[in-house]
């Protein structure tokens, strides 16, 4: 009986190595952080930059008011978007000397000069503040900030029928005061969050917060009641947000304009220089290469030298172990025996077709580990006869 071995082939494939590959593929490495860098430097000297304004009829994001406008739409107010002074004259209807024909809502003035505000005064339209507004002075007279207000739920505490009618609200943002006569809504520290006063023959009213009409806060408390409101008290809702660009100032020059023009050239070319590079540089995995191992080491030589480390270690526990365990891969095939069949039926079936005892035959494959040398050489004398039988039989 001989301890078998895998036999062993003359020629070997060899494929890229993780480490091949990470040397190969540090071009493509330095390739894609050139291209982070490249969209990183966009997004900085890209010039203005899209994106949902707060508070935007439009605006689908949680800061947009898309939601409001279409609850007014629904209430049959016209809502008309707008993003200068001209076009807002141009949409409110011609002042007939008598009561506001529309509502002009003002999310954003930091974009408004104080020429141009004063001329949203002389509208015939209610004039609706949302947020900490430029040139308050001149949009609701009177209307002073206090100073800031945490945005929490708050009850209305006042006579205004907007504010009774939809009750709890979101609102902060900053504290407000009114002249004299207003009506001051949601109070808190020093002042209220919503202010209602009268400018002549127009409605003003000044909130200090908008988060309540955006999409995000829509649907809590009363913030749709209050929006809805505030904004379609009149048929037509003139609704003036930011344009897309803001004019610049006489001799101001954005930053990606201070760039040279030699230097975006240069950029240019750097980049198809470098997208060249990684065609040219690209790892490509081909066809597996074979190639003939330096050493043949024989199958006969492998147990050989297995066989004198276990007589070195006196391992006869491992030897018989071996031996065993090649003989059972080796016969129970044969037998017709599952691979796990147990030790019962395996010594049955070999019994019975050598026609030796069944306790000789269970000591032998799984009995206790010879005490010396002879007697492992006698088990393996052994399972090579019972080996020979069942081949025969």
């Amino acid at each position: 009986m001989s301890l078998a071995a895998p036999p062993q082939s003359g020629s070997t494939s060899v494929s890229p190595t993780a480490r091949r590959l990470w040397r190969g593929g540090r071009g493509i490495l330095l390739i894609a952080l050139l291209v982070v860098a490249g969209a990183v430097v966009t997004v900085l000297f890209g010039g203005a930059q899209q994106g949902g304004k707060p508070l935007d009829p439009d605006g689908t994001s949680l800061s947009g008011a898309r939601g409001l406008a279409q609850l007014l739409r629904a209430r049959d107010v016209r809502v008309v978007r707008v993003t200068s002074v001209a076009e807002a004259r141009t949409a409110v209807p011609e002042a007939t000397g008598g009561p506001a024909a529309a509502t002009l809502l003002l999310g954003d003035t930091s974009f408004l000069t104080e020429d141009e505000a004063r001329q949203l005064t002389t509208l015939p339209a209610d004039r609706l503040l949302v947020g900490e507004a430029t040139h308050l002075d001149v949009l609701a007279p009177g209307v002073t900030v206090n100073g800031p207000a945490r945005s929490r739920s708050r009850e209305p505490e006042c006579a205004l029928p907007a504010a009774i009618r939809a009750g709890s609200a979101y609102m902060g943002g900053v504290a407000l005061t009114g002249p004299s006569g207003a009506i001051g809504c949601y109070p808190a520290d020093g002042g209220s969050t919503l202010v209602s006063a009268r400018d002549g023959e127009r409605t003003v009213t000044v909130v200090g917060d908008g988060e309540f009409m955006t999409n995000l806060r829509l649907a809590e408390d009363g913030n749709a009641a209050l929006a809805m409101n505030l904004a379609g008290a009149h048929p037509m809702l003139i609704w003036l947000v930011a344009p897309e660009s803001v004019p610049q100032a006489a001799g101001e020059a954005s930053l990606y304009e201070l760039i040279p023009d030699g230097v975006k050239w240069a950029v240019v070319q750097v980049g198809v220089a470098v997208f060249l590079l990684a065609l040219w540089r690209g790892r490509r995995l081909g066809p597996v290469v074979a190639e003939r191992l330096p050493v043949v080491v024989r199958a006969a030589e492998t147990v050989e030298g297995r066989a004198r480390l276990y007589r070195a270690r006196r391992a006869r526990d491992r030897a018989a172990a071996a031996l065993r365990g090649g003989f059972a891969d080796r016969v129970t095939p044969r037998l017709g025996l599952p691979s796990a069949a147990g030790p019962d039926a395996t010594v049955n079936a070999i019994a019975e077709r050598t026609g030796q005892a069944a306790a000789r035959v269970g000591t032998a494959l799984y009995g206790p580990p010879p005490a010396d040398e002879a007697g492992l050489v006698a088990l393996a004398a052994f399972l090579d006869m019972l080996e020979r039988q069942v081949g025969e039989s």
